[in-house]
């Protein structure tokens, strides 16, 4: 990938976590909906949303999203939504039901890893994953190993020529 440009994301894609990656194992991936006002959806039309220091939670048998910044719509003014407020995602209760036990017995978190609009572009969606924090030496493994994949791309690239 050469400096300057950013990752190819899926089509419809409004914002990705990329940090998840680095700072936790992703074990499992779940889709849900987000419960969304008229101007957060309208910003997150314009990609006005941040997820990187988000988490999911579940409570009292229901999954909240919290500390995904989602900015202020500027033409909605006075109606506009609060920036950081909890948000309810929905999952089958099957889904609530496994996360609950995992996030209990295991010590596991639920990390958003993206937000997207699903294929008709009229619904917001959320990844979450199921999560296990990496130790330093874990983190400092994913950089090695990222940097030789790098340094053989750069290799192949130059051979090329």
């Amino acid at each position: 990938m050469a400096k300057g440009r950013k990752r190819k994301a899926s089509p419809g894609d409004i914002a990705t976590n990329r940090q998840a990656a680095f700072r936790y194992n992703l074990l499992d991936r779940f889709e849900a909906g987000i419960v969304l006002t008229g101007t957060e959806v309208k910003s997150l039309r314009e990609g006005g949303v941040q997820l990187k220091d988000s988490y999911a939670v579940v409570r009292d048998g229901e999954v909240w999203l919290i500390g995904t910044y989602i900015a202020p719509y500027g033409p909605a003014s006075r109606e506009n939504h609060e920036p950081e407020r909890e948000r309810k995602l929905l999952l089958h209760r099957s889904e609530i039901d496994r996360l609950i036990g995992a996030t209990r017995e295991r010590g596991l978190t639920l990390v958003p890893t993206r937000v997207y609009f699903s294929d008709q572009g009229s619904r917001a969606k959320v990844e979450i994953a199921l999560a296990r924090g990496k130790d330093i030496h874990d983190k400092r493994e994913t950089i090695r190993r990222r940097e030789s994949q790098r340094e053989i791309a750069r290799g192949m690239r130059d051979a090329e020529r």
